[in-house]
C-alpha cells in the first residue's frame, strides 16, 4: 500500500491501492499536489471577478443570489438536487432587440427568442467552465429548452426557476405580464441561471422599486385575455395559445392526427397553414403564437423614451399592429380565453383546441353507429 504524507507525517490524502497509485495519471495529480502545483480554491469567489466573468461571456447584466435567501426556499431541493452543495445561483440577464420582438411577423419574433436564447446559453456555459477551471464545481441549467419532459404535466419540469431567481438577486421585478422588467433593459432581456457550490463576496439585492409603469398595455395586447387589470393571470389561457406548437399542443395536434378518420377528414380539421407551422416547429425550434405581453411592455430606462415622448405614436405603432393582426386563436371550449377572444378580436378566428391537457372525448367508429341504429330501429 502507498501512502503520501505532508511535512508532519500526517495523511495527505486517502490511502490508495497499490494498483492505483501507480497508474500515471494518478502519480502526476499526486506530484502536483506536493509541488504545489493544484491549489485549493478561495472559499468565497470575488463578486467584482464573477461579475466580469459573466460580462465577458455576453451577458448583459448578473448578480448572485445565495441559496438560503428565503426567497428562494422553494428552488433549495431541486437546485441541490442538480447541483449537491450548491451554495450560490448566477442570475444573468441577457438583452434581446425590441423591434424584432415588437414585430407581427412571428418569424423575426421567434427567432429572436431563439437566438438570445443560444447566446444566454453559450455565456452561462462559458462561466460554468471558467468557475470549473478555477477549482469550483458548476452547473448551467438550460434558459428554456430542453427540459425535464419526463416529469410533465405532473410536476415542474425546470430545473431552476430563473425569474424566480432573477428577482430575489435584484436583476428586476416580475411584471403584471409575468415576465422580469429589468430597471434598464425592461421587458426585453432572456434570464439564466447558474449554480456554484461557493459563497460569492457581495450578494445582489432586490430592487426597491418596479419598474413597470403600470400602463396595462400587456392587457391590452394578449389576444386571450390572460392577463388581467387587478394583476389576476390565467396560465392556462396563455399555454394554450402561445404554446400551441410546444408540449400539450403537440399532444393536441397528435391527436387530432390519431382521430381522422382519414386525410381528408384530417384536413377539414387542420389548415394548410397550421400543418406548415407544426412542422416548421418541428424540423426549427418552435414558435410562439404570441409573446406580445412582452412586445408592446414600454418600462426599462433604455425602452422608456419614445413612450414618454408620444404615447398616441407609440401605441399606433408597437400595440396596434398586434392587436389588428388576423391570425387564429387557440382556447378550451367554453373558457373564458374563448369568450373574451370572440369579443375583443372579431377578426381574429377563434378555434376550440384541448389544449393536450386532457384526451378527446371518444369518437364513436362506423360500427359503433351502425350497431347503435340497429337497436333503435
Amino acid at each position: 500500500m502507498t501512502t503520501a504524507r505532508d511535512t508532519e507525517g500526517r495523511s495527505a490524502h486517502p490511502r490508495l491501492p497499490e494498483k492505483l497509485a501507480a497508474h500515471p495519471s494518478v502519480q502526476a495529480v499526486l506530484a502536483r499536489r506536493r509541488t504545489g502545483g493544484v491549489g485549493r480554491p478561495s472559499a468565497v469567489i470575488d463578486a467584482e471577478w464573477l461579475h466580469e466573468l459573466c460580462l465577458a461571456a455576453g451577458a448583459d447584466d448578473a448578480a448572485a443570489v445565495s441559496l438560503d435567501h428565503p426567497d428562494l426556499a422553494g428552488e433549495r431541493e431541486h437546485a441541490q438536487a442538480a447541483l449537491p452543495g450548491t451554495r450560490t445561483l448566477i442570475a444573468m440577464a441577457v438583452r434581446m432587440n425590441r423591434d424584432n420582438c415588437r414585430s407581427p411577423a412571428r418569424s423575426v419574433a421567434n427567432q429572436e427568442f431563439h437566438q438570445t436564447d443560444e447566446q444566454a446559453n453559450h455565456a452561462a456555459r462559458s462561466v460554468t467552465q471558467a468557475l470549473q477551471d478555477a477549482g469550483y464545481r458548476a452547473l448551467n441549467p438550460s434558459v428554456g429548452f430542453p427540459q425535464e419532459m419526463d416529469r410533465f404535466p405532473g410536476e415542474r419540469i425546470w430545473v431552476v426557476a430563473h425569474k424566480t431567481v432573477a428577482v430575489a438577486a435584484g436583476l428586476g421585478v416580475m411584471g403584471l405580464h409575468r415576465n422580469v422588467i429589468h430597471p434598464k433593459f425592461g421587458s426585453f432581456i432572456l434570464l439564466v441561471t447558474v449554480l456554484v457550490d461557493a459563497e460569492v463576496s457581495e450578494y445582489g439585492q432586490a430592487l426597491d422599486y418596479n419598474p413597470c409603469i403600470d400602463c396595462k398595455l400587456c392587457v391590452a395586447a394578449c389576444p386571450v385575455g390572460a392577463i388581467a387589470k387587478d394583476g389576476a393571470f390565467d396560465a392556462l389561457a396563455c399555454t394554450t395559445h402561445n404554446y400551441r406548437e410546444f408540449m400539450s399542443g403537440f399532444t393536441d395536434w397528435a391527436q387530432t392526427v390519431a382521430d381522422s378518420d382519414d386525410a381528408a377528414d384530417y384536413r377539414s380539421r387542420v389548415s394548410d397553414s397550421e400543418n406548415a407551422s407544426m412542422w416548421q416547429s418541428l424540423s426549427s425550434p418552435p414558435g410562439y403564437k404570441s409573446g406580445y405581453c412582452l412586445a408592446v411592455c414600454p418600462a426599462g430606462e433604455d425602452v422608456l423614451g419614445p413612450y414618454l415622448d408620444d404615447r398616441k405614436t407609440f401605441m399606433d405603432t408597437v400595440l396596434r399592429p398586434l392587436q389588428d393582426k388576423k391570425e387564429t386563436l387557440y382556447v378550451l371550449p367554453g373558457s373564458h380565453a374563448q369568450e373574451y377572444a370572440r369579443r375583443r378580436f372579431p377578426h381574429k378566428p377563434v378555434k376550440e383546441v384541448t389544449g393536450g391537457w386532457h384526451p378527446p372525448a371518444k369518437r364513436s367508429t362506423p360500427i359503433d353507429r351502425k350497431n347503435r341504429e340497429s337497436r333503435t330501429s
